[in-house]
C-alpha cells in the first residue's frame, strides 16, 4: 500500500477497491470474525491491531475494512449459530456490510429512529432511511436498526440483517454519496427502503432487543475506533522525523534543536498515554465486559481528542514542508490530519460519550474511594490482565456487556495498588531511572488525589441545580477531569503490569514521567515535571523504535521499511 498509491485515490475521493480486496484476499476480515463458527478471532486486541496497522497506511482503507467487522457485530452478540456461520461464509466470500443505524434526522438519539419493520407472513416489512452511513453504497449487506413496536422507547426497536441481492431490483434506494474532508476515498453515504421484505430469519435476538444490541455494538465500535486516531499521529510523527533526523539548520540536526527536541518527545508521549488507555479499552471487552460502557466512552472521548491537538504539534516542527502536496512524504502527513477526526465522531460523538460517563460519575467516584476489600482485590487482579500486555485473556463474550457499569471502573479502584508497586519499582532501580520513577509515582498521586474535587464539585453542583445537574454544562467538564484520571491510572498500570514483556528501551521511566506529565497539562498548563535529561531520554527512546522500524506502542510491532518515506527526507 505505497502512499503515492493512496494519496491517487484520496486526491481522486476513490474507494480504495485495489488496498480493500488485497486484505480481503489475505483473510484479514477472518480475524474480526468468530472462531467458534469459522472465523480467526480470538482475542478483540488481534483485529484492533491488524486494524491500526492497515490504518498506518491508509485510514479510508482501515475504516472501510472495520465497517464490515461492526457490522457483523450485531449477529456476534444476538445471533444464532446459524445466522453467525452464514455471516462469516459471507464476508469470508468477499461480501460487504454496512451498519444502518444512523438517521438525518436523529443523528445519534436510536431511541427516535423512523426506520419501521412491520410484521406480515413469514417476515417483515421493512420501511425508512438511513443516512450517513459507511459502505452505504458498496456493501451487499445491510445491519439494520428498525423500529418494532410504533411506540418506540427501550424495547421498541430490533435489528435485522437484509441481503441486497435478494431483493427485487431497484427496491434498495441507494443514496448519494457525501463528499468529506477526510477519509475522501470512504463510500460516506445512505439507503432508502419502502416496504422491503426480509425473512423471520433475518431477525437478529428477540424483537424489542434492537436498542441493547446496538449499544453493546457502540461500544466494542468506540474501544476499537481509537486505533484509526493512534494510526494517524503514528505516521506524521514518522514522516516529521525522517525529516528532522535529516533537516540541519543553524549547524544542528532540528531534532537536536531543545524546542523542536521537546515537541518531538511530547507528541510521542501523548500517543504513549492514548496507548495505554486504549490497551486497556480494548482488553477490558474481554476482561470487564460489564464495565466496558465507562471504558468504551472514556477511549471514544479521551484519545481523539488529545492527538488532535496533538497532531498541531507535529505540523510546527515540519514547518512549511506540512503545506507541500506533491511529494508522498509530506502529502500523507496532511491525508493522516484530516483522517483522524473521523475518530471523534463515528459511533457517538464527544457529547454522546461525554454524557455516558457523566451520568455515572458519581458511582465511579463513590466506588473508587470507599471499595471494601474485595472489591480492590478482584479489580487489582483485573488490572494485571487488562494492562498486561503478555496476559492470557478470557474467551470474548461481547453479550456479557452490560449499558452501565454499576460504579465499577478497575482501573481507578485499582490505582492505590498499582502506585505502591510503581514505588517499589523505583527503589530496585538505578541512578537516573530511580530519579524518573520516583517523580511519576508523585506526580501520578497528586494526579489520583483529583479524584476527591472532582466528586465534590459533583456534590455541589448536583445541590445546587437539582434535576438540571444531568445535562449541565459543568457536569461534561468534570467528565473530562474524570477521564484524566482514568488516563492516569492506564500509564501506571501499563508501566508496572507489562514491564516484564517489554522489549528495550522500553518500559521507560522518563517517558512515564513525561505522560504524567502531558496529562497533568491539562489541569495546570504551564508547570513542567521534567527536566531536559528526562526529554532527552524519552527521544532516545522514541529515536530506537523510528531507527528499527518499530510501532510507536507498548506494542512494538515490526514495520516494513520505509521505502518511500526514507528518500523524501531531504
Amino acid at each position: 500500500m505505497p502512499y503515492a498509491r493512496v494519496l491517487e485515490y484520496d486526491e481522486r475521493e476513490d474507494y480504495p477497491y485495489e488496498f480493500v480486496n488485497l486484505i480481503q484476499r489475505w483473510g484479514a476480515a477472518d480475524y474480526s470474525l468468530p472462531r467458534a463458527q469459522g472465523g480467526k478471532a480470538g482475542d478483540v486486541e488481534i483485529g484492533f491491531n491488524l486494524m491500526r496497522l492497515i490504518a498506518r497506511r491508509d485510514p479510508t482503507t482501515a475504516t472501510a475494512f472495520i465497517i464490515t467487522s461492526l457490522s457483523f457485530m450485531p449477529a456476534w452478540i444476538a445471533g444464532t449459530d446459524e445466522q453467525k456461520r452464514a455471516l462469516v461464509r459471507a464476508v469470508q466470500h468477499g461480501t460487504r456490510y454496512a451498519w444502518g443505524l444512523s438517521e438525518r434526522r436523529h443523528g445519534s438519539d436510536l431511541t427516535a429512529n423512523e426506520m419501521t419493520a412491520v410484521k406480515t407472513d413469514g417476515g417483515w416489512l421493512l420501511t425508512g432511511e438511513k443516512w450517513l452511513i459507511g459502505n452505504g453504497r458498496v456493501a451487499d449487506g445491510l445491519s439494520i436498526h428498525a423500529r418494532t413496536d410504533p411506540r418506540g422507547g427501550p424495547g421498541g426497536y430490533s435489528v435485522f440483517v437484509l441481503d441486497k441481492r435478494a431483493t427485487p431490483a431497484g427496491s434498495v434506494d441507494e443514496l448519494p454519496r457525501e463528499r468529506m474532508h477526510g477519509l475522501r476515498g470512504l463510500d460516506m453515504s445512505g439507503f432508502r427502503l419502502d416496504g422491503v421484505f426480509v425473512p423471520d430469519s433475518a431477525l437478529l435476538g428477540k424483537p424489542g432487543q434492537g436498542l441493547e444490541i446496538a449499544l453493546k455494538t457502540s461500544q466494542t465500535a468506540r474501544a476499537l475506533i481509537s486505533g484509526i486516531a493512534l494510526s494517524a499521529v503514528d505516521t506524521g510523527l514518522r514522516v516529521t522525523l525522517d525529516f528532522t533526523e535529516r533537516r540541519e539548520v543553524f549547524g544542528r540536526v532540528v531534532s537536536d534543536i531543545p524546542y523542536s527536541r521537546r515537541q518531538l518527545a511530547e507528541v510521542f508521549a501523548d500517543l504513549m498515554v492514548a496507548d495505554a488507555v486504549s490497551l486497556g479499552a480494548v482488553r477490558a471487552l474481554q476482561v470487564v465486559p460489564e464495565q466496558t460502557s465507562v471504558w468504551s466512552s472514556v477511549v471514544k472521548y479521551f484519545v481523539p481528542t488529545l492527538l488532535e491537538r496533538t497532531f498541531a504539534q507535529l505540523n510546527v516542527v515540519l514547518g512549511a514542508r506540512f503545506y507541500l502536496r506533491d511529494q508522498p512524504h509530506y502529502a500523507i502527513h496532511q491525508k493522516m490530519l484530516r483522517d483522524l477526526p473521523v475518530a471523534n465522531f463515528a459511533d457517538g460523538n464527544t457529547v454522546v460519550n461525554l454524557k455516558n460517563i457523566a451520568l455515572q460519575l458519581e458511582g465511579l467516584l463513590a466506588t473508587a474511594r470507599d471499595a471494601g476489600a474485595e472489591v480492590r482485590a478482584e479489580a487489582e487482579s483485573n488490572a494485571e490482565v487488562l494492562f498486561g500486555i503478555d496476559r492470557e485473556l478470557p474467551l470474548y463474550r461481547p453479550w456479557d456487556q452490560e449499558l452501565f457499569s454499576r460504579g465499577r471502573d478497575d482501573a481507578l479502584i485499582a490505582a492505590p495498588a498499582a502506585l505502591a508497586r510503581l514505588r517499589r519499582m523505583a527503589e530496585e532501580a538505578k541512578r537516573e531511572e530511580r530519579r524518573w520513577l520516583e517523580r511519576a509515582a508523585e506526580v501520578a498521586a497528586g494526579l489520583l488525589s483529583h479524584a476527591e474535587s472532582v466528586r465534590e464539585r459533583a456534590g455541589a453542583l448536583k445541590a445546587a441545580l437539582g434535576r438540571d445537574f444531568g445535562q449541565s454544562a459543568e457536569l461534561f467538564d468534570l467528565a473530562k477531569e474524570y477521564c484524566l484520571l482514568h488516563a492516569t491510572a492506564a500509564c501506571v498500570h501499563t508501566h508496572v503490569h507489562s514491564a516484564a514483556a517489554l522489549e528495550d528501551p522500553l518500559p521507560s521511566g522518563a517517558l512515564l514521567l513525561l505522560q504524567l506529565e502531558r496529562i497533568r497539562r491539562h489541569l495546570r498548563p504551564h508547570e513542567a515535571v521534567t527536566d531536559a535529561a528526562a526529554v532527552d531520554e524519552v527521544m532516545r527512546v522514541l529515536r530506537h523504535l523510528h531507527r528499527e522500524d518499530r510501532l510507536f506502542s507498548y506494542w512494538q510491532f515490526p514495520l516494513a521499511e520505509r521505502g518511500d518515506l526514507a528518500a523524501a527526507g531531504r
